[in-house]
Order: structure tokens, then sequence, then C-alpha cells
């Protein structure tokens, strides 16, 4: 029966840890895979050969053909490189073509970027056919790999390649791949008829590669249910929603997981003190007063120590932090900023540590190291976000026994069930609209909580420690949904 239900995948995407990747997508390229294929599904990767991908790796590709590939309107045709690596059961190929992968990072500017994706776009179907593999889905992720869909049923109709079908992942509706029609339908040479309103056209005269690609994928999925609710409304969709709205019949809602041997406080080399769920609430004290001690706090266990690892951009709701933040330093609470972004936010988050010296700290930087020691050595982790499809933070909080303070939106919300202090269940605090009144209470509440009911908190950290936040049961989800598009004949 096994057998008979094995399904080949074949993930098409612009990024892919441990390759090369800049957020969420590259994490979700390599664990839902790895996951799948655990799964006994047959799965492979698709990539663009970058040359900013680490030569360990580059080292390893083998070499699996090369053709010319007609590409632009004019008849102009360009090299395709096939190369492979095979790691941890999950196969990957790589698009090797100098031209327009010689740079130093993935994206550089939609000028350069709209011409490299629609080449890679072409070049990973044409390599599907020229090594006879028809995989039964293909599964596509955001606007980089959106034209996939489109030139399947167009450019790719009379080739084996039809008989799959296409899944198109959205995971930041932000980024759409828009740019002039004369553009696009040079780089794509694809039929006049698709430039209409129903799939490509956006405006008077531009084109929209994730909109064209949403019209002709089988299914749509995004990183959470709740995200999939929101992106149909015009303050979350982006100019997309009526379009959204429209196809919403084939819209599902997947959250992601995290890979729980990469966030593992119980064999994290980066820790102090390793825990696991039967120790946390000695053990983690351990790494609070390391955590303190590097960071030049005051060094104390009856501080609350308050998270924050984030994009510092205004989409992680930091103007709320912003107002309350002075307010929050009350002599027994501590919070510690880690990440990089917007200037103006770089810049409050100094002048924050400045004047609350010992209280505050701000890591204006990434570190992967000190990035695990906030998650096992503060109590609670804020992600007050204005929008966040998925959010994966939270998922590590929970894992480390941190318990998250998020607000109700997108993947936030279908993660984290607010506390009730009356049945004593719930794993973490949370508010609905985006205030930061309400922001400032909810964190009150967690701090009350954690100084006066000290038990019911240290219920809930071992609550959190056991919630399943693996891929497990996310990759389940989505092998249903293969056998939905491609049921048993």
């Amino acid at each position: 029966m096994e057998f008979e239900t094995r399904r080949s995948i074949a993930f098409i995407g612009s990024e892919c840890y441990p390759f090369v990747k800049t957020g969420g997508l590259g994490d979700v390229m390599y664990a839902l895979p790895k996951a799948l294929a655990e799964m006994n599904c047959d799965v492979k990767v698709i990539l663009p050969r970058y040359h900013c991908i680490p030569s360990k790796y580059q080292e390893k590709m083998v070499y699996r053909g090369s053709f010319n590939m007609d590409l632009c309107a004019d008849g102009r045709s360009f090299y395709v490189g096939i190369m492979e690596y095979v790691w941890d059961g999950v196969v990957y190929d790589f698009i090797d073509n100098d031209e327009f992968f010689s740079y130093g990072n993935p994206y550089t500017n939609l000028v350069d970027d709209i011409p490299k994706f629609c080449y890679f776009s072409k070049a990973a179907l044409a390599a599907l056919n020229y090594m006879n593999w028809v995989p039964d889905i293909i599964h596509c992720h955001d606007w980089q790999a959106s034209l996939i869909p489109v030139m399947l049923r167009t450019q790719f109709a009379n080739t084996a390649l039809w008989d799959s079908k296409t899944v198109l992942t959205i995971h930041n509706l932000r980024f759409q791949g828009v740019y002039n029609i004369p553009t696009l339908k040079y780089w794509t040479n694809l039929p006049d008829d698709v430039f209409n309103i129903d799939v490509f056209k956006t405006g008077y005269e531009d084109a929209n590669m994730l909109k064209a690609g949403l019209a002709y994928a089988d299914i749509i999925t995004t990183v959470s249910e709740t995200y999939a609710g929101e992106i149909q409304t015009p303050f979350y969709g982006d100019g997309l929603d009526e379009h959204i709205r429209h196809h919403s019949g084939k819209l599902r809602g997947i959250v992601n997981g995290i890979d729980v041997e990469q966030w593992d406080p119980a064999n994290d080399p980066k820790l102090s003190t390793p825990y696991d769920i039967s120790n946390v609430l000695t053990q983690k004290r351990g790494n609070k007063k390391a955590l303190q001690e590097e960071l030049g706090l005051e060094v104390s266990d009856d501080k609350f120590v308050i998270g924050l690892i984030s994009r510092l951009t205004n989409q992680k709701g930091l103007d709320l932090v912003n107002e309350i933040l002075p307010g929050l330093i009350d002599g027994n609470t501590q919070v510690v900023v880690l990440g990089t972004g917007d200037a103006v936010y770089e810049e409050s988050f100094r002048n924050f540590e400045n004047w609350f010296k010992g209280s505050v700290c701000s890591c204006i930087m990434y570190d992967e190291g000190r990035a695990h020691r906030i998650y096992a050595g503060a109590d609670a982790l804020l992600v007050p976000s204005l929008f966040e499809p998925c959010g994966l933070t939270q998922l590590i909080a929970m894992r480390y026994g941190t318990v998250p303070i998020v607000r109700e939106t997108g993947g936030l919300k279908d993660t984290v069930q607010p506390y009730n202090m009356f049945t004593n269940d719930g794993n973490g605090f949370t508010f609905d609209r985006y205030e930061a009144g309400l922001l400032y209470d909810a964190i009150n509440r967690a701090k009350t909580i954690y100084f006066t009911d000290r038990w019911q908190w240290d219920e809930m950290v071992q609550r959190d420690m056991a919630k399943d936040v693996s891929w497990k049961a996310s990759a389940e989800k989505y092998r249903d949904l293969y056998m939905e598009l491609k049921p048993n004949y």
C-alpha cells in the first residue's frame, strides 16, 4: 500500500538552507522536502546555482548534463547546466548559468531579478524534461518561481510534464515580481492572451508574476490558516486581495514547522547549560544567568527577562515597542534586543540601552549563537508584528521553554493559544488590535503570572516544551494535499 501512495515532488524556489538563505523561505525549502523524504516521498529540489553558495557544497556537485534553451521573444537562447548534490535523502539540482547567477547575492534589484527568474522558471521545467523526471507535483515558492504554472500550461503543454499538478506557496505577499508588460513579454515569450487582467495584467501597463502564478496554479497554499484568511482583505492583501478571493476555492493555509534538530535545547552546543522538559525549571536559570553576564545586564534570578529577536522593520511591531519600552523598565524587568534593520529602530534601541544600562541590551547585529542563548535565557519572547504570515521565532521560543507574547495575526494566532487564568491552559499571552496599550497589557499580564503565580507560569513553560512544533504534522498535511491533487490511479 505504501508503495502505491508514493508521490514524487519537485520543489522549485530561489533559496534553500544551507546553500543560500535570506529568510523563512530558505528554511521551508530545506525542512519540508527533508520531512517528506522521511515519509516515503520522492523529492527533488531545484535551485539556482548562485556564486555565493559556499565552495564546500559547490565542490561536491556532480554534472548531470546541459543544453541550450530558447527563452526570449526574439529567439535569444541561453545555456542551462544541471549540477546535482544528494544529501539526507533529497536530490538537489542546481541550474547553472553564469550570466544570471554570478552576482554575490541571490536578489539584487528588479531590473536584474525579473530576467533572472524568468530564465530560472523555464530552465527548471526544461531540466525536468531533460532528465526525463515527471513529478506528480511541482511545488513552487513565492514570485521567483510563480511563472512555472503558467509556462507548464502554455509552453510545456505538449511535453510529458503536462501530467504534473502545480502547488504555489505564498511565503510573503509583499513581494510579487511586478514589471512592465513589454519586458515580461520579451523575457518569457509567453502568448499574448495571458497578459490580460485575469492573469498577468495589473494597473495600466504592468505585469505581476505572482498574480499570474496564482491564476494558473492547481492549488495555492500559504504558511498559516489565519494568513490565508487575512490576505483576502485589503489591509493584508497588498493589492491582490480581490484576485485571491476569486481563487479562494483553491487556497489552503498550512502552518510551518521548525527543524527540531537544529533547535534543540537538550543538544545545543551554543548553550552554557543544555536542558529538556524534565529539568527546564532549574536549568533554564543557568542560561539566564549566563545571558545576563554575557550582555552586561544586572545578574539576578529575580528579573523578568524579555527577548526580542527580529528584523528591525515596521512589519515587526517595533513602533509599539518603542512607545512602551521605558514603561517596562520597573526594576524587575530586563529587555534584550537582537537584530538589524531600519536605522530609526537601530538608533532608538541603542538609545534605550544607554538610558537603561544594566536593564536593556541592544545587540544591533545578527549573531546565530547569541540568538540561541537568548531563546534559552529569556523568560518571554516578544513578537508584536503588524502582520506575520507564519513566524518561526514563537515556535523556537516554545521549544526552548520561553513563553511567547504575540499579536493575534497570521501564524502567531494559529500557534499561540492565549493563557486563561481560570482554566490554567494556553501557552502564551496575546493581544488583538495593533495598539501599544494592548501590548503593554499583555506584557503586564505575563509579568503578573510570573511573579505572583509562579507554578502556573512553570506549567506553561512545560506545556510549551511539550508542544509539537516540528515539520511532521505540517508535512503530513502537504502529503494529504498532494494525494488530493493526484489520487491513486
